[in-house]
């Protein structure tokens, strides 16, 4: 059971390269804001912030194509700590690109290792996510197929 666990985690690892651009979003109940990192945890150009709404999520979408196409990436995962981002995720898959979410307990604790602190920012969210995400340490969500 062990290693089945080990093994899939390693798939997880080897799924997120050099050429993946890693987008963290920070879901809140108004704005939202993503952060483009690469696979070693590197802020990629500035952050975005976007409403959950049809506009909002075409300057998501936008926003990640263009830092795409600015450091050379041929795959976007959009990573976020909530489990509850499936309409974003619905939307994301249309648009071609991959949703994972990581445990926000597991962010919460892996803060502490960052900097012996507890405190909160986007930018150490975004970066303690993308470390869990380079590490294997995250779930794909099951998306509903039909209504």
């Amino acid at each position: 059971m062990k290693y089945k666990l080990k093994q899939k985690q390693n798939q997880r690892i080897t799924r997120i390269s050099d050429t993946t651009l890693v987008v963290v979003a920070d879901i809140a109940k108004k704005i939202h804001v993503a952060r483009g990192v690469d696979f070693g945890g590197i802020e990629l150009g500035k952050d975005c912030t976007f409403h959950n709404d049809s506009n909002g999520l075409t300057k998501l979408t936008a926003w990640m194509k263009e830092l795409q196409q600015v450091h050379a990436k041929t795959e976007v995962v959009l990573a976020s700590n909530l489990p509850d981002t499936t309409g974003l995720a619905v939307y994301l898959k249309e648009q071609g690109i991959k949703t994972v979410i990581v445990n926000p307990h597991h962010v919460n604790k892996s803060k502490e290792l960052e900097d012996n602190s507890q405190t909160k920012s986007d930018y150490k969210d975004a970066k303690v996510i993308a470390d869990l995400i380079r590490n294997g340490k995250y779930s794909e969500p099951n998306l509903p197929t039909k209504e």
